[in-house]
């Protein structure tokens, strides 16, 4: 076994491997950028090195350097994690030269599977289905066009090279293939350095199920069953889950059947991922090999018993697996969420900047947090916006759906916008709940886009009680600490309005034994909590049911997250709540005159000129952010009258990068 060990990779990644070899008595060696310096990775780690400026071309991507950190240090091997070097084949080779194990399949393998269009006839002579379409590279627009009419509409535009959803692009007309095929292979060359693109059918309405295999080097292959990754956004995974609510036992058997066959046609030794997409007939289609670990591993980890790390470091080490297929048992259901740096409000632009308030969910009841951040870290705009995923596990997905929004509520971020409000709502969705999804099931939930309207409270009155039972808490120490004038004790009053958007709820609130006795409109609320000032926690059993709600004061109201919904309380007096109806609303401020930079992020474009006729949806700038391009496009017809940022400049949220002459815009 391996004494010390290098990762290559940062956040949540590195640190789910350094628990692994911490676990195993393997010293970590941890590389970073200059970024990266103060990072939760390079505190646990036992050493650390940096390896450049904060750019991942600088730094992470850069194989000499951490090649270079290896021998400095005496590692004797690397495990690359996922992403970055992860899957590259030069890499592996150049640490094969140098004497160091890679914690991965061999370089062969890497390139025939990290190669899309190789995989795929790789595929079809191990007897794999495979999605209909050319198995080689498009050269044109035209001949784009030529393949998407032989094949049929939809089809699906594809980096060969790469993967996390980059240089993929559906098209349903001449049109879109010849748009798509531009921007795909642009994001595929700028993500992958090979701008590549191949042509194949689109399945409507797929699942995307993937078989995790394991394999070492005494010819033993072996699949942990299946994982479904079908709740995607842009093609990126956001919730996935193992066993999939719809293969059954011969479905599984068959495609892991398949997965192996792939694995040994490719001479595959390590942990690896087959992907598949299935149609609604359970008709199932070859869509790539990932030869690295999965951001998803944790569910399949769960189910099994199985540390995947320590299979990878164990296999690497030259160790046969300790189990055969006969061996391998599900227990129970597993689901994992992903919570990013991105605000669903607005559109899931990136968000950047310190997490002041960070305290992750506990680590029971079946729940399970990797992360790769601490409180005070920083969200770059130079890496994936990833900052955690929850995992939850049950004897059944009811109950592991169930801990997983239990777990939700009780994340708490600030600083930086996250995604845990469209999570606890994509959790808590009907269409969820009975596992009636595919790949299209965030676009066909939320079509317009997500907003806050979509996460209704089953129980409004209920936030109302809670802010209520909070502000007669508060009112009470305002009280005590005010100063008290003999023979004439302080009135608290007992009746508030609470307002809630465009509800309003007549409460009153009254102490009591453990908590408040409340009644909101005629309803009783029985609030049983020992909640004190300032904690961000509220937990109470209110009317007999346990729940946990995220609370903090906001001027004259309070903060409410739970269930998905954050919304803010105003609590007033009833004479303040009837002036309240008086007061002028806020005007907004006028920018309809300007193109604004929708995120933090690196301008990489500019499409238009002073002067120029644009009109509405001509792509107009792209900026780039967390490793993802956004098309920036124009609203309405209009003149640009001025340029104010240029390709090549960093740009805040909110900047002008173009302005429109008159109000036409």
């Amino acid at each position: 076994m391996f004494k010390k060990i290098l990762i290559a990779n940062r956040g949540e990644i590195a640190c789910r491997v350094m628990r692994t070899a911490r676990r195993l008595g393997i010293a970590t060696v941890a590389v970073h950028s200059e970024a990266d310096r103060d990072a939760l990775h390079v505190e646990m780690a036992d050493e650390a090195v940096c390896i450049g400026p904060p750019p991942a071309t600088e730094s992470y991507l850069r194989a000499d350097r951490i090649v270079r950190a290896a021998l400095d240090t005496g590692a004797e091997a690397v495990h690359p994690g996922y992403g970055f070097l992860s899957e590259n084949a030069a890499f592996a080779r150049r640490l094969a030269r140098e004497g160091i194990v890679f914690i991965g399949p061999g370089a062969r393998a890497i390139a025939a599977m990290g190669d899309k269009i190789k995989a795929k006839r790789l595929a079809l002579g191990a007897g794999v289905s495979i999605i209909p379409g050319p198995a080689e590279a498009i050269g044109d627009a035209r001949a784009a066009v030529r393949a998407a009419k032989r094949l049929g509409y939809p089809v699906m535009l594809k980096a060969a090279a790469g993967g996390g959803g980059r240089g993929m692009r559906i098209a349903r007309s001449d049109a879109e293939v010849r748009d798509g095929l531009r921007s795909a292979a642009r994001e595929a060359k700028a993500s992958f350095g090979d701008g590549r693109i191949f042509i194949e059918t689109y399945v409507e309405r797929p699942r995307h199920i993937e078989i995790q295999v394991l394999a070492d080097s005494h010819a033993s292959i072996v699949h942990l069953g299946e994982r479904e990754c079908s709740i995607q956004r842009r093609h990126q995974k956001i919730i996935e889950e193992a066993p999939s609510p719809f293969i059954d036992a011969d479905t599984r058997a068959a495609m892991g059947e398949q997965a192996v066959a792939l694995a040994r046609a490719a001479g595959y030794v390590s942990a690896g991922t087959v992907e598949f997409v299935v149609d609604e007939e359970r008709n199932f289609y070859f869509l790539e090999m990932n030869t690295r670990l999965q951001v998803e591993h944790p569910v399949t980890e769960l189910i099994t018993g199985l540390d995947l790390v320590e299979q990878m470091i164990v296999i690497a080490a030259g160790e046969k697996l300790a189990f055969s297929q006969a061996d391998l048992r599900l227990d129970g259901w597993a689901v994992e969420a992903r919570v990013y740096a991105e605000d669903p409000l607005r559109g899931f632009l990136p968000s950047v900047g310190r997490l002041v308030a960070y305290a992750e969910p506990a680590e029971d009841g079946g729940v399970r947090v990797d992360s790769g951040v601490h409180e005070g870290g920083e969200i770059s705009i130079h890496y994936d916006p990833l900052i955690a995923k929850v995992i939850a596990h049950g004897a059944d997905r009811d109950t592991a759906i169930e801990r997983l929004r239990g777990a939700l509520d009780t994340f708490r971020i600030r600083g930086v916008s996250n995604n845990i409000c469209f999570l606890a709502a994509v959790a808590g969705h009907p269409g969820f709940g009975a596992g009636d999804i595919n790949t299209g099931f965030i676009d066909e939930a939320y079509p317009d886009g997500f907003h806050a309207s979509d996460v209704p409270h089953d129980d409004p009155a209920l936030l109302a009680a809670v802010a209520v039972s909070m502000h007669r808490a508060y009112t009470e120490r305002g009280a005590r600490i005010g100063g008290q004038v003999p023979g004439h004790p302080p009135t608290i009053p007992d009746a508030w309005v609470a307002l809630i958007g465009d509800e309003r709820f007549a409460v009153t609130a009254a102490p009591t034994d453990g908590g408040f006795d409340v009644v909101v409109d005629d309803e009783p609320y029985q609030v049983r909590t020992d909640w004190s000032l300032a904690q961000p926690l509220f937990r109470a059993v209110i009317n007999g049911v346990a729940v946990t709600l995220q609370v903090e004061r906001a001027g004259a109201g309070y903060r409410i997250i739970h269930s998905g919904l954050d919304v803010d309380v105003l609590v007033l007096t009833r004479q303040a709540a009837r002036h309240q109806t008086k007061m002028p609303a806020k005007k907004r401020r006028q920018t309809s005159r300007h193109l604004l930079s929708p995120m933090p992020g690196l301008l990489r474009s500019v499409a238009v000129a002073v002067g120029q006729e644009v009109q509405a949806g001509e792509e107009l700038a792209v900026v780039e952010a967390m490793k993802m391009e956004n098309v920036l496009r124009a609203a309405r017809d209009g003149t640009v009258a001025a340029v104010h940022a240029r390709p090549g400049d960093q740009v805040a949220l909110d900047q002008p990068i173009i302005e429109f002459a008159g109000k036409s815009r």
